[in-house]
């Protein structure tokens, strides 16, 4: 019934013929269907984003690393405050605090307090409560507030899981080729970065809320380099989401060394 032939142009510029009759018409329409293909990144995008990646990924590294130690911040006495060879110092994370005894000796003759935790001596590492029976712990004779630090710990654990919700959005960008994983990537790196910062700022408000509770010790009082760490992976997480933000738009600056594929040559 159906004697002739029609012709078919793809996407891509190729001619094809199709077959006659209805059967004919409905394969050509499933073969259209099944070519219709979504349009994959080029390398260099690809390049650029797993640059991104990868800076976003050092981010995570050293949120992590900052997490997961407990020098945060540090607590002195003064050096002669005992009154014999031995000083006491504390220093403490998100998770749990250490008492560190330091022999004065080995402490810098030109400090007054003892430390820094980095001096060998004995310690005693104990894992607060805040998370089981909600009580306060005790350094120095000042009390915590478990309030703050409860907070400081849950936003550092949200950070956590923004920064795995990236990752994963770009992993399935790089995956299937396309563009459109990366505005949600960039929301969750800039919100986790975010999160780490905020994290950072009521943690030292907990510090300082401790210090404030007792005054009849002296303590001198420094934020470690678990902080520093934490504060640096805030920024270059933000900066990463920055950046896929750059990416994902069709008129980037980034995008304009991008080679173009022209249909006619």
């Amino acid at each position: 019934m159906w004697s002739n032939f029609f012709v078919q142009q793809d996407e891509e510029g190729h001619i094809g013929i199709a077959g006659t009759g209805q059967a004919g018409g409905l394969g050509a329409m499933k073969g259209g269907r099944g070519q219709r293909r979504t349009h994959k990144m080029s390398d260099s995008l690809e390049g650029k984003i797993k640059l991104a990646f990868f800076l976003s990924i050092i981010g995570v590294t050293l949120s992590v690393l900052g997490m997961g130690t407990e020098f945060w911040a540090e607590l002195a006495q003064p050096k002669n405050s005992s009154g014999n060879q031995t000083c006491q110092m504390a220093h403490y994370g998100l998770w749990k605090g250490c008492i560190r005894t330091l022999w004065v000796a080995d402490v810098d003759p030109e400090r007054t307090s003892c430390g820094p935790a980095e001096l060998p001596g004995e310690s005693n590492c104990t894992y607060f409560k805040f998370f089981t029976s909600g009580e306060n712990a005790v350094i120095f004779k000042k009390t915590t507030h478990n309030t703050l630090n409860l907070a400081a710990a849950i936003l550092a654990l949200l950070s956590l899981t923004m920064m795995a919700m990236g990752s994963i959005c770009i992993a399935m960008a790089l995956n299937k080729g396309v563009a459109f994983f990366l505005k949600p990537a960039s929301f969750c790196f800039i919100l986790s970065g975010v999160l780490v910062l905020l994290s950072v700022l009521v943690f030292h408000q907990s510090v300082l809320a401790l210090l404030s509770t007792d005054h009849s010790v002296p303590v001198h009082h420094q934020l470690s380099w678990s902080v520093a760490c934490v504060g640096s992976a805030g920024g270059i997480l933000m900066l990463g989401g920055f950046l896929f933000i750059l990416l994902s738009l069709p008129f980037s600056p980034w995008q304009k060394c991008l080679p173009h594929k022209n249909s006619a040559t």
